[in-house]
């Protein structure tokens, strides 16, 4: 599944704004187109200008010169917003393995509860059926029997609940994932998968790596509006005909703006308060990125001994209900306590289920926040 997370729509368009941000470079790269120009002179008039017999005709080349580190600064402003970009991608891709994950994780959790949800039956089946029995004994009051039913039935609508919930987290592990065949069951679990614990630095979360390149290129549009700010240099060569001597001659021009109004002072005000901005970003992702670790890193810890704790409760609770059926068809327990600890079973599955959940969730967070995919080495 992670080896197609490049199908996926959202990597696909992180990909393409790449690809869009790298031909910006390659455009950046290019020089100005230069201009030919054709210019008549003293044609068409009155007296010795009439036709074109005494015309001045001039075949000229001009070209902007691109001065002033232009192209320079204008190929570094896009090389790091394609940085920008790259990194962004890299991170979309990351996202989109922790949602693969959870969708994944979330599918299995929803397979386990419908297991849960049939063992759950069979137990008050098997309890209802004991329970029948000692009525029929005069051992219990026919109410005992009741309930017992009443108590199967709500299983079985439980069950039917949880298959059908099963059935839509298959449904929507098949969407996300794009396997072509529908899902149908989950065997390698991830529930029970062991954490990667490998912590990098807060400065390496791909969040502040990103603030870093979008600060970058915020300091490269600053060059880029000042060497706007510089008057444009351009130069002609050309031909000229005159045709009342039958001679010809070149002509060389230079021309530039006289920067008298526009200086290009707002662009430039303009790009430097992008940066302060993009300066502050930076600021707050790497604050977030060190609280967020943190707290990663804790709730993973604390979901650990979760789990832990829970599957210590669910080997402590099938213990108590196997000790009290023994009571219960021995006839020294009651249906009440043989129903109060099967209901404790079952809310023990259901949290040792739960806890693993939330193990999954801790390791999602924290892989994303060290830039690797849930469950994978560092990368």
């Amino acid at each position: 599944m992670l080896a197609q997370l490049d199908q996926t729509p959202v990597t696909l368009e992180a990909g393409a704004n790449f690809d869009a941000a790298e031909a910006r470079v390659r455009q950046a790269r290019v020089r100005p187109n230069p201009v030919l120009g054709l210019d008549v002179e003293n044609a068409y008039g009155s007296g010795p200008y009439s036709g074109m017999n005494n015309a001045d005709t001039t075949l000229a080349l001009s070209t902007d010169l691109d001065l002033w580190g232009r192209r320079t600064s204008r190929i570094a402003a896009a090389r790091a917003e394609a940085g920008a970009v790259g990194l962004q991608r890299d991170l979309a891709v990351v996202d989109a393995a922790g949602r693969l994950a959870l969708v994944y994780a979330e599918a299995e959790v929803a397979q386990r509860r419908a297991t849960l949800a049939e063992e759950t039956l069979s137990l008050t089946v098997a309890d209802a059926r004991a329970a029948l029995a000692l009525v029929e004994e005069g051992r219990e009051p026919l109410l005992r029997g009741i309930q017992g039913e009443a108590e199967a039935a709500s299983a079985r609508a439980a069950l039917d609940e949880a298959q059908a919930e099963r059935d839509a987290a298959y449904a929507r592990l098949t969407a996300v994932a794009m396997i072509p065949a529908p899902v149908t069951s989950i065997e390698a679990s991830l529930l029970d998968a062991p954490p990667t614990t490998t912590v990098s630095a807060a400065n390496d979360a791909p969040t502040v790596r990103v603030a870093e390149a979008q600060r970058t290129a915020a300091e490269r549009r600053i060059d880029v509006q000042r060497a706007q700010a510089r008057p444009d240099i351009n130069a002609s060569v050309g031909i000229r005909r005159f045709e009342a001597e039958d001679a010809t001659a070149l002509t060389f021009g230079i021309s530039m703006p006289l920067p008298l109004f526009d200086r290009n002072r707002g662009n430039i005000e303009a790009a430097q308060a992008e940066f302060r901005a993009a300066d502050a970003r930076l600021l707050t992702a790497r604050q977030e990125a060190q609280a967020d670790r943190a707290a990663a890193v804790a709730r993973l810890a604390a979901s650990v001994s979760r789990v832990r704790a829970a599957d210590g409760g669910v080997t402590a609770a099938e213990e108590a209900y196997r000790l009290s059926r023994i009571g219960f068809e021995a006839g020294r327990i009651s249906q009440i306590e043989l129903r109060v600890t099967r209901t404790a079973l079952v809310n023990a599955r259901s949290a040792a289920v739960d806890a693993r959940l939330a193990r999954v969730r801790a390791e999602i967070d924290l892989a994303r926040l060290n830039g690797r995919a849930p469950f994978e080495g560092a990368q």
